[in-house]
């Protein structure tokens, strides 16, 4: 991604959450990776004073507690939260997911390939977007110049 800001990731399944840091780890994606089970723990997460907004949410849809579309509901009603862009990262392709999904205002959906080295594809295409994609947020310049003024001082 371009600036350092944390990535959510919202997924119960032990191996799939492994599956994406392994993935981060070879495509070299520097942002801190916070991990929730559920959509519950997730908000946790999102309201604690002392958590950076992660700069994207990937939700899986299917957990227990708190579903995705459940989260996607709290978060999309909140004023603070509602702006994040969500990518859904799931094994359900379930048209009416996909349309509900949509229609709470995900910046994208992505079903969960099988083979490892197409989730590592699917993983770069979420960083490639996020990278090239203009947002308007106006400190990811300086995020950008924080994050490799930190990574200069760790070489």
């Amino acid at each position: 991604m371009r600036n350092c800001k944390p990535i959510l990731l919202v997924e119960d399944d032990t191996i799939d959450a492994m599956t994406v840091k392994r993935a981060f780890k070879e495509l070299k994606v520097s942002n801190p990776l916070a991990h929730a089970l559920n959509g519950e723990e997730a908000l946790l997460h999102l309201r604690h004073g002392e958590n950076e907004n992660p700069c994207v949410i990937l939700l899986d849809l299917n957990m227990p507690k708190m579903n995705g579309v459940e989260f996607l509901q709290v978060i999309k009603d909140d004023p603070a939260l509602k702006k994040i862009p969500v990518v859904v990262l799931t094994t359900s392709n379930e048209e009416r997911d996909i349309i509900e999904s949509f229609k709470l205002g995900v910046a994208g959906y992505i079903v969960k390939p099988v083979d490892y080295r197409k989730f590592v594809e699917a993983i770069r295409t979420i960083d490639l977007y996020w990278t090239l994609s203009e947002l308007p947020d106006g400190h990811v310049e300086s995020q950008t110049q924080r994050c490799e003024s930190a990574s200069a001082a760790e070489r």
